[in-house]
């Protein structure tokens, strides 16, 4: 009987090769130096998968603990940085199955029963992201609590509210800071729907038809801290819409973060100074001594660019694959680690940035006092007095416009130039006139008003355990 001939490729899938992978390709295919970061997912995997394959009668008992005890040793190595990768294997898949196999013989080989590297790279990759969307919650939590501790600390203080970048209406410093409370709030929505539709195991659905051996997917997900498994196999190996729903919601949450810089950056500005943001967050300038400036607001708006090119990116890779598993799905990791990386330090770094941002309440409240700010205050006031509401807008512009040309605000008129522009004008008028009206008067909810806004900060701080 002629012995098989064996595989001149040397690689564990080499079987049908005759020749050896030429380096050129070993260097362009490998993806060990980004992916090695996956690999207590995939040992957590591995052994999870061996004890199932045990129960089942793949694997006896003794070859279940000399795989498990090799695993959790190739584990302590890659922690302790003595491991040696080596980049003719690929990926830490094979990395950490050439080394098992090297340590405890034939009982590695069998390790790979019932599983491919399409479902195995998959189950890794979801338990990662799984851990990401944790973490991005907890600093979604931190940067939210900074901003309810801003409303609450300058509560009751008045800063213009813009329109097309011109002052449009007075309205509290809380209230812009609840708004970002709010944007971040939906951001931490996203994040949990992301993490509860990509928390199904997609293990045991092999390369792409599923398996003949007798497995237990089930046993496996719950074992991992899935919600269940994934329906179809060939939906399962070609299926990246979990890492673009991820680093989606990694995109609004840096739109968000570059937006709030933009305000900071503007308004730490000489032209603003409405805040002073602390020396520990700007830098100088190299030639200019005087110089003090909002490098970290600058770096996390530049940043942006940087997730939203990852995201491009998964949806370029994406949109030409038919099913199921392509090669070209091994690009999918670089653009969410480096959206993770990006992400998670602009939100740690913003946070504690707050943490130290002073507010020049004078300043701000001064620059509500000038613009007409309360023009819509008065088209409401006669709007109350029975005036259509297009009539009000158009004497209120025609006192707007009188106050322009006289080089004054509308409290400044008198009673009597302002009932030359309408008749129902009585001197009760000045109430809404002022700011402090103004801001008062929006009790909608949802609106500036002093009851509105220290209600929102209440049931905001309750929301995030902060209520004393």
């Amino acid at each position: 009987m002629t012995e098989p001939k064996k595989s001149g490729s040397g690689k564990m899938w080499g079987g049908r090769f005759s020749e050896g992978t030429a380096a050129s390709v070993e260097a362009f295919s490998a993806s060990i130096q980004y992916d090695s970061r996956l690999y207590k997912y995939d040992i957590a995997g591995s052994k999870a998968h061996a004890d199932m394959l045990a129960d089942h009668g793949i694997l006896t008992r003794d070859e279940l603990t000399a795989i498990k005890d090799g695993l959790t040793a190739i584990e302590q190595e890659i922690d302790q940085g003595t491991f040696v990768f080596r980049r003719e294997l690929e990926d830490i898949h094979m990395n950490i199955e050439k080394s098992l196999v090297e340590r405890i013989g034939p009982a590695g080989a069998k390790l790979h029963s019932g599983r491919s590297r399409n479902d195995q790279v998959a189950l890794d990759f979801k338990m990662y992201l799984r851990d990401q969307c944790d973490i991005l919650m907890a600093l979604l939590h931190d940067i939210r609590k900074a901003f309810v501790v801003l409303a609450r600390k300058y509560l009751g203080h008045i800063m213009p509210g813009y329109t097309h970048m011109q002052r449009a209406q007075p309205v509290q410093i809380a209230h812009h800071m609840l708004a970002y409370y709010e944007m971040f709030g939906r951001d931490l929505g996203r994040m949990a729907d992301c993490r509860k539709r990509l928390n199904l195991s997609p293990l045991g659905c092999a390369a792409m038809a599923g398996t003949g051996l007798p497995i237990d997917r089930e046993q496996v997900a719950k074992a991992l801290g899935f919600d269940g498994v994934t329906a179809n196999s060939m939906d399962t190996s070609g299926d990246r819409d979990y890492a673009i729903e991820f680093t989606s919601t990694c995109t609004m949450i840096q739109l968000h973060l570059s937006r709030l810089s933009e305000e900071l950056v503007l308004w730490s500005g000489q032209e603003f100074h409405f805040v002073d943001i602390s020396d520990k967050f700007c830098t100088g300038s190299s030639i200019m001594p005087q110089k003090k400036n909002p490098d970290i607001p600058e770096l996390i708006r530049g940043k942006s660019g940087r997730v939203v090119g990852s995201l491009m990116t998964l949806i370029t890779l994406m949109k030409g694959l038919p099913l199921t598993y392509n090669r070209d799905l091994q690009e999918d990791k670089e653009p969410v680690f480096d959206a993770v990386d990006t992400v998670s330090a602009s939100l740690a770094i913003m946070a504690e940035l707050l943490e130290n941002l002073t507010f020049n309440t004078e300043r701000m409240a001064e620059a509500t006092r000038t613009g007409c700010m309360t023009a819509t205050d008065l088209a409401d006031y006669l709007v109350l007095k029975n005036v259509p509401f297009r009539e009000a807008h158009a004497i209120v512009g025609g006192a707007v416009a009188y106050c322009l040309k006289k080089g004054c605000e509308l409290p400044d008129l008198t009673l009597a130039e302002l009932a030359g522009f309408s008749p129902v004008i009585g001197k009760d008028v000045y109430e809404v006139l002022s700011v402090e009206g103004s801001v008062n008067s929006r009790i909608s909810t949802g609106g500036t008003g002093g009851v509105r806004v220290a209600e929102a900060v209440v049931a905001a701080e309750k929301n995030l355990g902060l209520s004393q």
